[in-house]
Parts: C-alpha cells; structure tokens; sequence
C-alpha cells in the first residue's frame, strides 16, 4: 500500500527552524509532482510549496524566502527547510503525491 509519511514537526520559538520530511513508502512516488500543504485551526488547507521530478519548486508568498523544498529520490523522501518561523506558520503540515496524502506533522510556533 502505497503512503506517504510525515515527521519533523515539534514546537520551535519565532525565528527558530525545522525541517519536514516526507517519506514515501512506494516507487510510484519517484519523479512525480509533490506539494506541501498546511492547515492552521479553523483556516482552509493551503498550498505553502510544491516540487516537480525536475527539481522546479513553487512557493506561496507567506514563505517564499523562508521555506525551501527539495527531493531525494533514492530515498523516496521529499523535504522543507523551514526557516525565520513565525507564529502564523503555526498549523499540521501535510505532504501529498499522485492523490495521496499523509497524516499531517504538528508544527507550532511561539512568539
């Protein structure tokens, strides 16, 4: 069965860092179209950055210059570097691929 699998979440103080990752557990995910979404209570999901099988990443505005996202393939494992936290980054991260989505990582931000 194929998923995907989300870890690197925690509690970090404004201005501080995390790195995501998102782990694959099925070939089909080598080479395809991954994103990264997140969902702050009571706010819609959101696209925060996405990555295409030639390395092309995207990013929404709120994060551009503080987020970078990367693949590797040999592992099957997409990640984000998130650096510069604020607090409105606050909210479960979800990585996602071919239709698939993983459980979500908690990443809350003080200030």
């Amino acid at each position: 069965q194929e998923r995907l699998v989300e870890s690197g979440g925690g509690l970090v103080q404004a201005g501080g860092s995390l790195r995501l990752s998102c782990a694959a557990s099925g070939s089909i995910f080598r080479n395809v179209y991954m994103a990264w979404y997140r969902q702050a209570p009571g706010k819609q999901r959101e696209l925060v950055a996405s990555i295409t099988p030639g390395g092309t990443t995207n990013y929404a505005d709120s994060v551009k210059g503080r987020f970078t996202t990367f693949r590797d393939d040999t592992k099957i494992t997409v990640y984000m570097q998130m650096n510069n936290l604020k607090p409105e980054d606050t909210a479960v991260y979800y990585c996602t691929g071919r239709g698939v989505w993983g459980q979500g990582t908690q990443v809350t931000v003080s200030s």
